[in-house]
């Protein structure tokens, strides 16, 4: 076993602090993975804070995560030591069934091994990436092409991959027009990717108080939701809205602003459940989806998109020692657009 440095959570009401975790042993189809940067997604705070059903602490969080592989298994083929790589929300699904043979791991019917909250194949708890260290399996270890910093690539792992996800299964392209609601972590990249992928972009936001961040990210337009004017100006003009905010909205509202056979796509997710009128639906065909990160197949995929778009996140990176801080500037909307933790500062 390996001891590492590690920031955690002891309680959903305690600080993240400085500890120590243990690492299992390197096996045959392992990578050691030196972590150098690990973003702060919301779904950290949500997990810590047991927002979403109870957490096994202590935990260290981070499921974005950017690092350079320092030992290899015996039988590795996919990785060798000094590779740029990255680590996402998944480390392990079962690989056999129907959705983990299509390449879709993340819907995997006995479920994916989380990168922390879940239990490894040894039967421990598995912890994330706010630590110097991690051991995944070769299969989940994804390969950060140059043209992309490490630090600017430790988002998309989700970020990234959550948004560009669905706008890959619902076509977004050339002569669609996309909406994004909610200009954040998730939110710019969407922007970004959607309008590299060719499609017309719109923001939908509170208020305008981003929107020359918005315009600059690659959006052709923006619009305050705070307005009503705006639902009446825009209602049947969408092919695909991405909702990426992780707050209860009114779903009627935005299904009105589809075209006939639009989809809107929940990607953020709010603790508390959503409502739709069937209506909303029926009147143009609409589709309500949700849409969950993306396999291993698709993440290496998106990450080969974003170095050659010259694309990466939007970022603050922070001192291990402000982790806390970030959260609640997290939760006050006070980034723009993610964190990102130096771990050199855990050494």
């Amino acid at each position: 076993m390996l001891t590492v440095n590690a920031y955690a959570a002891t309680s959903a009401t305690e600080p993240l602090a400085p500890t120590t975790i243990e690492r299992r042993d390197v096996g045959p189809h392992d990578v050691l993975i030196e972590i150098k940067y690990t973003g702060i997604c919301h779904s950290d705070i949500h997990h810590v804070r047991g927002e979403w059903g109870p957490a096994d602490y202590p935990v260290a969080p981070g499921h974005e995560i950017a690092g350079i592989v320092v030992e290899v298994g015996s039988e590795v083929t996919k990785h060798a030591v000094g590779d740029r790589v990255g680590v996402g929300c998944m480390v392990d699904s079962c690989g056999e069934c129907v959705n983990c043979r299509k390449g879709e791991e993340q819907y995997c019917l006995a479920g994916n091994t989380g990168t922390y909250g879940s239990v490894d194949a040894d039967g421990n708890p598995t912890q994330g990436g706010y630590s110097t260290h991690i051991v995944v399996t070769e299969d989940f270890v994804l390969k950060i092409p140059q043209g992309i910093e490490l630090d600017a690539a430790a988002p998309l792992l989700c970020a990234g991959i959550t948004t560009y996800s669905p706008l890959s299964h619902w076509g977004a392209g050339p002569g669609k027009k996309v909406a994004v609601v909610g200009l954040g972590g998730l939110g710019h990249m969407a922007v970004k990717l959607a309008h590299a992928m060719g499609a017309e972009v719109t923001v939908l936001s509170q208020s305008l108080k981003k929107q020359d961040d918005g315009l600059r990210l690659g959006a052709d337009h923006y619009y305050a939701t705070s307005d009503p004017e705006t639902f009446d100006k825009l209602a049947g003009s969408f092919d695909l809205i991405v909702n990426t905010v992780s707050a209860k909205i009114d779903l009627d509202a935005y299904l009105s602003l589809l075209a006939v056979d639009g989809a809107l796509v929940n990607v953020g997710a709010p603790p508390e459940p959503l409502s739709v009128n069937a209506f909303s639906l029926i009147g143009g065909r609409r589709s309500f989806a949700g849409s969950l990160i993306g396999g291993i197949r698709e993440t290496q995929e998106m990450l080969d998109f974003c170095a050659e778009h010259h694309l990466g996140a939007e970022i603050e990176v922070i001192p291990a020692d402000k982790i806390n801080e970030a959260y609640e500037r997290v939760l006050a909307s006070d980034v723009r657009y993610r964190f990102v933790i130096d771990i050199s500062t855990l050494s």
